[in-house]
């Protein structure tokens, strides 16, 4: 079975995707699960976790009601105020749902290196594992060295990097990158998705061997039991075809044993996220 761990639906709008700017214009239209399947469908991709893109509420209320109506999304990452006063209630509340699986914050946007330290920000985190909740780093490599502090803070949650933490892969740039994924890689609560690279490299130029040496690192550190397959659709499709995005992944892997393979490409992200 094949699982894509990472990837996003929503009803285009002007004003709440204000990130999508003019050079992003292929993404100005609605992406829902009607359209994921005709991928899915062509690539033979079972099911996928839907991911947050959106620091709302409304947008994990969003994606939970497609999740309940069309069983290939296995799973929501969605997002809650980990800030809040209240955030214990929300996470119960949240939690009553079987079909979230995890919280996430968009804390690339984060003007602050250091904004996962945050006691407020820390607490909302440490009460994630009470509920059986993963979390999903989503950083540059600027802030690897704060997140490197919050998971070795919290050994008993669950997080996975999301994107490889977005290494500067057009520039060829591989340090400080390198040597701080080798130690998020140390702590064994720590995943990683191989996810969201066509977006880092070259858009219109980008080649598979621009890619080896991140996805050598992120293997040699991490491993096949850690690693998890994600296309980043519909972002993907700035710089590469779902197909295309897939086929890097299965290139890399091509020499690796069956069991490894089918880790990576499902039941690594079945493990992590729950589900079935």
């Amino acid at each position: 079975m094949i699982i894509d761990s990472h990837q996003h639906f929503w009803k285009y709008d002007p004003q709440k995707h204000s990130w999508i700017n003019d050079k992003m214009s292929r993404l100005k239209q609605d992406f829902l699960p009607t359209h994921l399947q005709k991928e899915f469908n062509a690539n033979g991709v079972s099911g996928c976790i839907a991911v947050q893109a959106d620091q709302s509420e409304a947008e994990t209320e969003f994606l939970l009601s497609l999740a309940d109506q069309n069983s290939f999304i296995k799973g929501v990452v969605g997002w809650v105020d980990l800030r809040s006063e209240q955030v214990e209630e929300r996470l119960s509340h949240f939690a009553k749902f079987p079909k979230l699986v995890g919280f996430r914050h968009v804390v690339q946007d984060e003007p602050d290196n250091n904004f996962v330290l945050r006691e407020e920000f820390k607490r909302g985190v440490s009460l994630l594992s009470r509920y059986g909740l993963t979390y999903d780093i989503l950083i540059y490599p600027t802030q690897m060295p704060a997140a490197n502090k919050i998971v070795e803070a919290f050994p008993d949650q669950k997080f996975v990097i999301d994107h490889l933490a977005k290494p500067y892969i057009k520039k060829g740039t591989i340090e400080p990158w390198k040597t701080e994924l080798k130690s998020l890689a140390a702590k064994d609560n720590v995943y990683c998705k191989v996810s969201g690279m066509v977006t880092e490299a070259d858009w219109q130029n980008w080649q598979y061997d621009d890619f080896v040496p991140y996805l050598d690192a992120t293997f040699e550190f991490f491993g096949a039991d850690r690693i998890m397959f994600g296309s980043d659709w519909p972002v993907c499709l700035l710089a590469g075809e779902y197909s295309e995005v897939k086929s890097i992944i299965e290139k890399y892997i091509a020499a690796l044993s069956e069991d490894e393979k089918s880790k990576i490409m499902g039941r690594t992200a079945q493990v992590f996220y729950g589900i079935s």
